[in-house]
């Protein structure tokens, strides 16, 4: 009897581990693979409307990015300007660790750092494909997280508009004297380059624009582009638009991460954050370059804009008071001068080359 049952509970192990494969190690693997797997929950606090076109987008595509390639480890959350934390408290939500991670711009914590504008856009600077090259592989991602390292925060690219417009205006702008007392949304440092020239800047989070240049708050508004300007309705409330961007050549947003909960990571959770910033990053310029086009057309043919660009001499005049504003900076603040020396450096030398290469073909293409 007992060698019976012996032989009976060989032939069913035997068929168990057949059905798993038919290995013993196999058996061991599968035992453990069905166990179940423990979920990381991480919150994103943003600074922009919950799933907003662009900009609301990006941090999305990430949380999907890492829920999806992490098989469902990391759960990543997103909330919109409001929903956990006002939209400009983004960075000190992050730094204390009441949330893991933000989207936001650089340039909103100027008061906190004043060389954290430098990494979402410099006026008449570089253009998003060149922001992306120095920040990647120009040792501007270096300088960035030495920045934040005394917050406990991590920074990495957050996606980039483009080059936007100008910007919308009540009223037509024929020469410099129009900007004197003009009230205008415009943050970082194109608000103080615009400072300079006589404007009044004025900080808004996306969600008050419209109400505050519909009621007069404001006289003029710089936000993004056609695609995102569209999708606010700023048409309704003003009627020029202008063009081009000298404030945000190429806007660049950032991801950030609480340093403690980062490192909390496995290394391989660690590097797909890594890597699903940098998928987000691209997507949004891709969409950006997509989208805006059409979303130009339909404020030309459906809404009756009038469409024009800046006289030369505001052109000329926000040039001087850039560099102005820049010389001050960067004798006021020794890490806008450190990090701007490299900006410069790297910018210089990929303008050279663009010059030859981008600039003449569109020249050429014409």
């Amino acid at each position: 009897m007992k060698r019976s049952l012996h032989v009976l509970f060989a032939a069913a192990a035997f068929i168990t581990l057949a059905s798993c494969g038919g290995k013993s190690g196999e058996s061991t693997d599968s035992a453990v693979a069905a166990e179940p797997v423990e979920t990381i929950k991480w919150k994103l606090a943003t600074s922009w409307p919950k799933n907003f076109p662009g900009l609301g987008k990006g941090p999305e595509t990430f949380a999907e990015y890492v829920n999806e390639m992490s098989g469902g480890r990391l759960e990543v959350r997103v909330y919109g300007a409001g929903e956990l934390v006002p939209g400009f408290e983004v960075f000190d939500a992050v730094a204390s660790g009441s949330v893991q991670m933000g989207h936001a711009g650089a340039y909103y914590w100027k008061g906190k750092m004043p060389a954290a504008p430098i990494f979402t856009t410099i006026p008449f600077g570089m253009n998003a494909t060149e922001m992306n090259a120095w920040l990647h592989y120009g040792g501007g991602m270096e300088l960035w997280r030495e920045l934040y390292e005394p917050y406990g925060v991590i920074p990495f690219a957050g996606g980039s508009s483009g080059t936007q417009m100008a910007g919308w205006f009540k009223k037509e702008i024929n020469s410099l004297e129009d900007f004197q007392g003009l009230k205008m949304r415009i943050p970082g440092l194109g608000g103080e380059v615009f400072k300079e020239v006589g404007g009044l800047p004025i900080t808004l989070t996306g969600g008050e624009l419209f109400t505050a240049l519909q009621t007069g708050a404001i006289d003029a508004t710089e936000w993004v582009g056609p695609y995102n300007d569209l999708a606010f309705g700023l048409h309704k409330a003003a009627k020029y638009y202008y063009h081009s961007g000298w404030h945000e050549p190429g806007t660049m947003l950032e991801f950030t991460v609480n340093k403690e909960a980062f490192e909390a990571l496995p290394k391989d959770l660690q590097m797909i954050v890594e890597v699903a910033t940098r998928a987000a990053n691209q997507d949004m310029l891709d969409e950006y370059t997509a989208r805006n086009p059409n979303a130009m057309k339909q404020l030309l043919s459906e809404h009756g804009i009038e469409m024009r660009p800046l006289p030369k001499d505001v052109i000329e005049a926000l040039k001087v008071a850039t560099a102005k504003v820049i010389k001050q900076k960067r004798s006021d603040d020794e890490a806008f001068d450190k990090v701007y020396a490299s900006y410069d450096a790297f910018y210089q030398s990929v303008k050279a080359y663009h010059k030859i290469s981008e600039q003449e073909y569109y020249e050429n293409r014409e």
